[in-house]
């Protein structure tokens, strides 16, 4: 089984960075952003992508990512800077101590380009690049509609948004992994689940690269999973961090795909792991898979916003230093 070592995006500022955007945009809710940027803050998050970028390959990862710098909603942004949103009061991310603006969507969601716009500045530093996007169903259960009138109509829309913006993803992007943690924080039943099938497989559809779906917080449930399997992506995740039971007897009783993205470092603790603790999660779920895995992505199971900068470089190298010589 071949690692690489890569992320799932979502990275904290770098320091003097956050002071520094805090001053050209203000202190409010209204100063958040929302695609209609100042020249001067553009040019401040284009120093962090560059930032990000050149500490990911000081690093020795495999596979870059553009790091979301710009992503003050968390997985709620490609939805929060849409022309066809709305964003209502603050509301809490999960079940954690963060929070984002809730998009309420007023209108068809047309594809903006805000993130092929982003990867696009990010490929001209990298040119093995690999895309982050919320899935269809995070992402719906992020927003509130007020469009499309039911849940399933909903759920199509916001899966037809994602594709537009993954059709018009840069060359250099070589893999796009999709963050659905809905599906263990909120369950979908039986019929749901048939749907996000669909979904996904509707996003899937709209690029050459790797496609990847990453479940974390938990596991999907047996029936979820089982639809999952059966889609057109190249790979599904497994949070060996927060459940790595749950994730373990999945593969061992519904087996996997030949790709899989391994959550072997934690998003959300400063203590940072080392190579033989990372190689042994990695060691442990290959070893309970009763399908062949040919290529497995060690990352962190979640994003890591939630860590110190100093914390999250460390967990950088750490995976890098894990990989090595694994390739």
């Amino acid at each position: 089984m071949d690692r690489l070592a890569t992320t799932v995006g979502l990275f904290p500022l770098p320091d003097g960075q956050r002071e520094r955007l805090a001053e050209l945009k203000g202190h409010q809710k209204s100063d958040l952003i929302d695609g209609n940027e100042a020249r001067a803050t553009r040019d401040a998050y284009a120093a962090t992508r560059r930032h990000y970028i050149d500490r990911q390959r000081e690093a020795g990862l495999d596979r870059l990512v553009e790091g979301q710098g710009r992503w003050d909603d968390l997985l709620a942004h490609p939805l929060c800077v849409h022309e066809n949103v709305r964003t209502g009061g603050i509301v809490r991310y999960y079940d954690n101590n963060n929070f984002y603006r809730e998009p309420i969507v007023t209108d068809d969601l047309t594809p903006s380009g805000d993130v092929p716009s982003e990867l696009s500045a990010a490929a001209e530093r990298c040119d093995d690049l690999g895309a982050v996007l919320p899935g269809p169903y995070s992402l719906a259960g992020l927003a509130r509609d007020e469009h499309y009138g039911s849940s399933a109509a909903f759920l199509d829309g916001v899966a037809e948004f994602l594709a537009g913006e993954v059709a018009a993803f840069p060359d250099a992007v070589e893999t796009l992994t999709l963050l659905e943690p809905g599906f263990a924080t909120e369950p979908p039943d039986a019929e749901a689940s048939e749907r996000i099938g669909d979904a996904i497989d509707t996003v899937a559809a709209a690029t050459d690269a790797d496609v990847l779906v990453h479940t974390y917080w938990g596991a999907p449930d047996d029936g979820l999973y089982r639809r999952l399997l059966d889609t057109d992506t190249d790979g599904l995740g497994y949070d060996l961090v927060t459940d790595p039971e749950a994730a373990t007897t999945l593969a061992a009783e519904y087996g996997t795909p030949p790709r899989v993205l391994l959550g072997v470092v934690d998003g959300q603790n400063t203590r940072v792991e080392s190579r033989q603790t990372i190689n042994d999660r990695a060691d442990r779920f290959a070893k309970c898979a009763t399908t062949d895995v040919d290529a497995a992505y060690l990352t962190p199971n979640t994003g890591l916003f939630h860590l110190p900068v100093g914390k999250f470089e460390a967990k950088l190298d750490a995976l890098a230093a894990a990989t090595e010589g694994a390739r």
